[in-house]
């Protein structure tokens, strides 16, 4: 009798420890993760989100309605879905993807995207459209980051991916590098458009949003070939 009441404990003891040696450890601090999901619950909970946002531009603004930028000169997309702030843990598993190759962020960031922006969605768009990488830039990076974060969502929601509808014709420096005043003019003239698109809602999808001048100057392109409604989705927003 005595080894029979002593079997559950057994039973609890084994399957905690299962779980511990068959969970993927969480990206941000390697404790035990929630399944399939490469975050704890902890870190989670603890992502930066913007406390008010223009609805617009995804900016930081505590007033109602638009931003008083998005008054008196408008971008020239519609709204602006950003979930997080551009903040540790997001930033430094963003710039490990990007920059150092980390390409098992892949996942968490795409189902991070999925989980974050989907539930923010009110206008399905017809097609879904990555922010271009130039083709220098395409073949050093190996991977479009913002190819990779589309993908989940692109399957949830059954809407198409289109990557090469749009080109980026220049290898522009990274916006990071440059102050505001100079983001509007090296991007200036570098994207282009592949014939005409049949679509007339589309979402933008990027990484980060800082000034949105990448997103401004690839709308404007959707703009002039007759796209109606443009939607800009990024993870995270400065």
């Amino acid at each position: 009798m005595r080894q029979l009441t002593r079997m559950p404990r057994i039973d609890h003891c084994v399957k905690i420890v299962l779980a511990w040696l068959y969970s993927s450890p969480c990206a941000v601090c390697a404790d035990p993760a929630a399944g399939a999901w490469a975050l704890c619950p902890d870190c989670a909970g603890d992502l930066p989100r913007p406390t008010s946002q223009c609805p617009r531009c995804g900016g930081r603004y505590a007033g109602t309605g638009l931003c008083g930028q998005c008054q008196h000169d408008p971008p020239a997309f519609d709204v602006t879905i950003a979930p997080l702030a551009y903040l540790p843990p997001v930033a430094h598993l963003i710039r490990e993807f990007k920059y150092r190759g980390r390409i098992q962020h892949a996942r968490l960031l795409g189902e991070l995207f999925l989980r974050e922006v989907e539930p923010r969605i009110t206008l399905p768009p017809d097609v879904i459209i990555p922010v271009p990488l130039h083709r220098a830039r395409l073949r050093q990076r190996g991977f479009n980051q913002s190819v990779e974060l589309a993908r989940p969502i692109a399957r949830s929601l059954g809407t198409r991916i289109d990557p090469r509808v749009a080109i980026r014709t220049r290898d522009t420096r990274p916006q990071a590098e440059l102050p505001s005043k100079q983001r509007r003019q090296n991007l200036r003239n570098a994207f282009a458009i592949r014939g005409p698109i049949a679509h007339r809602r589309v979402a933008i999808v990027d990484d980060v949003m800082t000034s949105g001048h990448t997103v401004s100057q690839l709308a404007r392109c959707l703009q002039r070939v007759g796209v109606e409604h443009i939607q800009v989705w990024v993870l995270a927003r400065t």
